[in-house]
């Protein structure tokens, strides 16, 4: 990942918290105790050398910007952990808390590079991706403990995900998380990409670290997958997927950017409630050991503990309205 030069120069000049003529600084000054400091917080061990700070800031960031990072198109974690420090809100100066100003001046630089930055309901500072949309974050741990307010948006997006139809589980909720984890060109059924069919809800694809592309289709039902032999209301039965799944890895899917048709390598079989373990099963063992490796399974809890820890917003009905407030009639004019 490479930012320009100038992006590096001010990025530089924030962090070191030069004084500049009449023009207020709304960053922390940093001398070169407090930098390798600062370089330390974010997890590194870079020292300063004596030499000039903001060059010296400018060539340190460079070098972080190589490190290895979860997508091609994105920085490495730690590039993320230098925003999160440089825009702590605690860190404010000539400003009020919400560092309106500061965030100003960091996306002015920013978006030479297609980047913007901004504060999530965490009041931590992010990165994202304008092109993509795509948000940098920390490697997320799905298995985590949740904090108190994690669990609170735990519950509201359980509570939507009961009342929510397929659709909106796709669009609202999939393809925002798909698109977080580095899936590229994910396509919807019935949207722009009229080719997909079947089985396929939505396709997509993955790069691995060697460059190469591995392909994905997805097969989303609302509710319930199960193995009885009688479909109740809003659930499915794992039998009436077996067909589309194998129909899903049978046949080929274009590909425009590459003018290709490719197989599908695995398939998502995607539920909003729960894939029971019969369910898994009972497709094991109707399918041969080929396409058995080629089958992913993703069920609810997947979903939102995925969705939960890399922070991403909830959809706006998931949100309750918040309650309104009576006006007291004895209050003076």
């Amino acid at each position: 990942m490479e930012f320009k030069a100038r992006t590096l120069s001010q990025l530089a000049k924030m962090i070191c918290g030069d004084i500049r003529d009449n023009k207020p600084s709304y960053f922390v000054y940093r001398s070169s105790y407090f930098l390798t400091e600062f370089f330390g917080e974010a997890g590194t061990d870079y020292v300063h050398d004596n030499t000039t700070r903001p060059i010296w800031v400018a060539t340190v960031l460079s070098k972080i910007l190589e490190e290895p990072s979860t997508s091609i198109d994105m920085p490495s974690d730690t590039f993320c952990n230098v925003i999160q420090l440089l825009m702590e809100k605690a860190d404010a100066f000539n400003e009020d808390k919400n560092r309106i100003n500061a965030l100003d001046e960091l996306n002015t630089a920013l978006s030479r590079d297609n980047f913007e930055a901004f504060y999530a309901d965490d009041n931590r500072c992010y990165l994202k991706h304008i092109p993509s949309q795509k948000v940098l974050r920390p490697s997320a741990n799905p298995h985590r403990p949740f904090t108190t307010a994690e669990i609170k948006r735990r519950e509201l997006l359980v509570n939507y995900l009961n009342k929510c139809s397929e659709d909106d589980l796709i669009e609202e909720i999939l393809v925002p998380l798909f698109r977080q984890l580095g899936y590229y060109r994910i396509s919807v059924g019935g949207h722009k990409d009229k080719s997909l069919e079947y089985g396929k809800d939505i396709w997509m694809k993955f790069m691995l670290p060697t460059q190469h592309w591995l392909y994905f289709g997805v097969q989303v039902k609302k509710g319930k997958l199960d193995s009885s032999g009688m479909t109740k209301g809003g659930n499915a039965n794992i039998a009436e997927i077996q067909n589309q799944a194998l129909m899903m890895l049978a046949h080929e899917i274009f590909d425009p950017e590459i003018g290709k048709n490719v197989l599908v390598d695995h398939a998502f079989i995607i539920a909003g409630g729960e894939i029971t373990k019969q369910a898994k099963n009972w497709l094991a063992n109707a399918l041969d050991k080929s396409k058995r490796s080629q089958i992913l399974f993703m069920d609810r809890e997947d979903i939102v503990n995925q969705f939960i820890v890399n922070n991403l917003p909830l959809p706006d009905s998931a949100i309750p309205p918040a309650p309104e407030v009576e006006e007291d009639d004895d209050l003076p004019f």
